[in-house]
């Protein structure tokens, strides 16, 4: 008998099923020093110990989306090891803040699957949270990703989709203990603009582009131990529609939020993800810009206020070529470009 794991097919899966998922992750420097290597990451928090100090931290917090990328990459033995792709997010919820030094554990339940018609694939709804050592719960997310069968052919099932909220509600988010937003200083960011300096509707241009190599998209995915075949497996990528390996899609999430610094620098803190979707693939030599539409804000007290965002990424273009191929597709008399390969509904904290 073959000790090695297969990893799971769609039938191996069971609403209500818990999995435990292995190699729980102790956070080093090194982890942090790479993500900036690898994403180019310029949030002062994360990488200024001087103003983390001066906010009330007595060491640098871990970047959010790092610990959400290490947590991820704990799942995918389990659950995406055998996936087509991962469809999109729900409900990601920041809860505690992580520091170096921190070991994360994740456990996920399966809370809905669906086949589908084709009798190649299913879809599983999974939802998955992360525990730091001391029995905290430091995030939390629902997704769900679309998994190849061992076998093909309809099982006929029934189908369970769970209901998921589109919004983590602002009353609900954690805010970033112990974060002094009296103590907040713009000169370590680069930029002036707080809360009350962003309208509900206004559209960013965040202008910078960031090209994908093949050696950094392949690092990034390893930081993250993450092991899907369709991320690290040219040999077998080489006969799937693509022909080359696809671009994890949680990197393309960090460079959007990466590019996105040009014009919210001082949205340091990303408190929740509402909702996002992979909306086409992206490949080394791509180069990927970003745009973002202020949704709503709210004050929160404190001197801290709430941002609802959205996060367009697209890959080879600029905005002013795509922007009237958007328009009419909102409109409803176009579909949208296939540049576009990232949608993403979220929340960040940001001085007011």
């Amino acid at each position: 008998m073959n000790k090695a794991s297969t990893g799971h097919f769609f039938e191996d899966f069971a609403l209500g099923q818990i999995l435990y998922h292995a190699v729980s992750r102790t956070i080093t420097e090194a982890d942090t020093s790479l993500y900036t290597a690898l994403t180019g990451s310029r949030f002062s928090l994360y990488c200024n110990k001087e103003f983390a100090q001066q906010l009330g931290y007595e060491k640098l917090p871990i970047d959010n989306l790092l610990l959400f990328q290490i947590a991820f990459g704990k799942t995918v033995d389990d659950i995406s090891l055998n996936a087509v792709a991962n469809l999109g997010y729900a409900e990601v919820e920041f809860l505690e803040t992580v520091f170096v030094g921190d070991t994360i554990s994740v456990v996920s339940e399966v809370i809905g699957l669906k086949e589908n018609s084709n009798g190649k694939t299913g879809i599983v709804y999974v939802h998955s949270k992360a525990i730091n050592q001391h029995g905290f719960q430091v995030l939390s997310w629902k997704r769900w990703v679309m998994v190849h069968k061992r076998q093909e052919g309809m099982q006929n099932m029934f189908a369970v989709e769970p209901q998921l909220a589109n919004q983590v509600p602002f009353e609900n988010l954690a805010t970033p203990q112990p974060f002094n937003a009296a103590a907040y200083d713009c000169k370590f960011s680069g930029e002036n603009f707080k809360l009350n300096d962003y309208e509900v509707g206004e559209w960013i241009d965040h202008i910078d582009g960031l090209t994908i190599d093949h050696s950094e998209h392949t690092m990034a995915t390893k930081l993250y131990q993450n092991n899907a075949k369709v991320h690290f497996n040219q040999h077998q990528m080489s006969s799937s529609q693509h022909q080359k390996r696809l671009v994890y899609g949680g990197h393309i999430i960090s460079l959007c939020r990466t590019i996105s610094h040009n014009g919210l620098a001082n949205a340091q803190w990303l408190a929740a993800i509402n909702g996002g979707a992979h909306l086409n693939p992206s490949f080394a030599g791509d180069t990927i810009y970003a745009v973002t539409q202020v949704l709503d804000t709210q004050e929160l007290g404190s001197g801290l206020g709430a941002m609802r965002l959205r996060t367009l990424g697209y890959k080879n273009c600029l905005w002013q070529e795509l922007k009237p191929q958007f328009d009419r597709a909102v409109e409803g008399k176009a579909q949208l470009p296939s540049d576009f390969v990232l949608d993403l509904d979220y929340t960040v904290l940001i001085p007011s």
